[in-house]
């Protein structure tokens, strides 16, 4: 067994008690580290948003994507019944023409001074898709002068995966957004599945209905889809604008409720997701204020432009330390007496003092192998 000495012991006891310090500072820079304060200008110039985090209704969703395509029923043409050669032509590829609007007048072929001309209706109201025809063209009753189609509601085709076209139901509803339109948002109802499976893709059509007011989406345009699968009643949840890291560490910034401009970064650990938001099962509580925009600035600020010392000095009327912790008596007398101005510990006298530290422990294993190899020696003297 080693003895250790009084004067070792109470080296080690300066040596735990400076670990503790350490650990008490370590705590201190977190805090620091994790909080980024701004002015008032910084925040309006970074545009941040908060929201108040609450339980409520979370809905499952599946995601998809597909295109826009015209509804066959709500597509027409115009073509004459006789032949002959086209003397006008009112109408070109883009205008919208309402139905029986005269589109095009052709003149026939049969006898006459002059020959007879026959006027062309529109069959349906909607947008001259296509015209494949130009003034004095000869016509013939086969072909087509002019495509039109109504835009007022269109077919948004998903493809989804084939081993989840089970969950979808008819009248499924699903949120639409359109590339080209990334500020509007679209509702659906599903109205069937595609009658086959593609065999490149691996995906199943799903067909949904959706009005168009305005005409603003187009045949063909790229749609995203989330489909409304399911839903659970009182979750904590955040919209997903309010997350920042990766799937190794996510992470929020919380409002302070104390320090104005203040914000507190705090990892949580996330749980189901959907289009909009994502559940969150540890590291926020009902009522706290997350930041929903401008939280990926805020993970590049760093320590902001006010430190939280001088934040915590406004707040509350009194000092505190570069912590954040409030400052007693023998802090201040402490900061005094070596003309710091209440600097604390600064990196240079925390590394100064971790070198101390090292050096100490090193010394402390040598004297303990000593002590262990002097002892081996009198044991083996002994059964000499």
């Amino acid at each position: 067994m080693i003895r250790i000495s009084r004067t070792m012991g109470q080296k080690i006891a300066r040596i735990v008690a400076g670990s503790c310090l350490i650990a008490s500072f370590a705590i201190g820079a977190d805090r620091r580290a994790d909080t980024v304060i701004l002015d008032a200008t910084s925040v309006k110039n970074l545009g941040v948003k908060t929201q108040l985090v609450s339980r409520q209704s979370f809905e499952s969703t599946l995601f998809a994507l597909g295109r826009i395509e015209p509804v066959p029923s709500h597509q027409g043409v115009v073509s004459s019944r006789v032949a002959g050669r086209i003397t006008s032509l009112r109408v070109y590829e883009g205008d919208y023409v309402t139905k029986g609007d005269v589109v095009a007048v052709v003149e026939s072929r049969q006898p006459g001074d002059p020959p007879p001309s026959l006027e062309l209706r529109t069959p349906l109201s909607g947008l001259v898709s296509h015209g494949h025809a130009r003034l004095g063209d000869p016509v013939e009753p086969d072909k087509a002068i002019l495509e039109v189609l109504d835009l007022s509601r269109l077919y948004a085709v998903a493809r989804v995966p084939e081993d989840q076209a089970g969950v979808l139901k008819p009248q499924t509803k699903a949120r639409i957004s359109v590339a080209a339109i990334p500020e509007a948002a679209f509702e659906g109802e599903l109205l069937r599945l595609s009658t086959a499976v593609d065999p490149e893709s691996g995906t199943v059509g799903a067909i949904f209905l959706v009005p168009n007011p305005g005409n603003r989406i187009r045949p063909f345009m790229r749609a995203e889809f989330s489909f409304v699968t399911g839903g659970r009643e009182q979750v904590l949840s955040v919209p997903r604008e309010a997350l920042v890291g990766d799937h190794l560490g996510r992470s929020v910034f919380v409002k302070d409720f104390d320090l104005p401009n203040a914000f507190i970064k705090s990892a949580v650990r996330t749980g189901m997701s959907n289009d909009h938001s994502v559940e969150i099962l540890s590291g926020l509580f009902a009522a706290d204020e997350v930041v929903t925009r401008g939280a990926y600035a805020l993970s590049y600020a760093g320590g902001g432009t006010v430190s939280l010392k001088e934040a915590l000095d406004a707040a509350h009327g009194h000092e505190h330390n570069e912590d954040g912790s409030e400052m007693t008596a023998s802090d201040r007398a402490q900061a005094n007496s070596a003309g710091t101005g209440n600097e604390g510990y600064g990196s240079t006298g925390v590394t100064l003092f971790l070198v101390v530290l090292v050096g100490l422990l090193v010394i402390l294993v040598l004297l303990s192998q000593w002590q262990l190899s002097r002892l081996r020696r009198d044991q083996r003297g002994t059964s000499a």
